[in-house]
């Protein structure tokens, strides 16, 4: 029986929230010929067959970033359907990190604060992301 919209299997990506010491967050944009080129996304990248999660975003890290993950936890897991592909989000909050983060595929990066995130351009998987930031942040002021 075909798929509807000829969509494939669900595409598994890891992602991290990076903060500076400001408590601004770390984004990239989508290079030139990429799926949703022009796009702000939180850095990371597909889970290879059979690999765990964790594994993955230290792996994507390192590879697009340059830096290494030494704590991370998982902070939302969100799908979405884009007209050609559905995608499983699996967001992790990077709470340290050693390196400084930088472009090693040519890839535009910038810090940016929580609260102006709706505003620069991210993707639409990328939404519940905001939203979880925004009540974490307002969660941990309640304290």
């Amino acid at each position: 029986m075909p798929r509807a919209h000829g969509i494939g299997a669900e595409i598994h990506v890891v992602a991290g929230v990076l903060r500076s010491e400001e408590g601004l967050v770390l984004i990239a944009r989508r290079p030139p010929g990429s799926h949703l080129a022009g796009g702000w996304e939180f850095p990371g990248g597909k889970l290879a067959p059979g690999e765990a999660p964790l594994a993955g975003l230290v792996r994507e890290l390192r590879e697009e970033i340059g830096v290494e993950v030494l704590e991370a936890g998982p902070l939302v897991q969100c799908r979405h359907e884009y007209p050609d592909r559905r995608v499983l989000l699996d967001v992790w909050e990077v709470f340290r990190y050693r390196g400084e983060p930088r472009a090693l595929e040519g890839q535009p990066l910038r810090w940016e604060a929580i609260e102006r995130l709706p505003g620069v351009g991210l993707l639409p998987a990328d939404e519940p992301v905001v939203d979880a930031l925004l009540a974490r942040r307002a969660s941990s002021a309640d304290r």
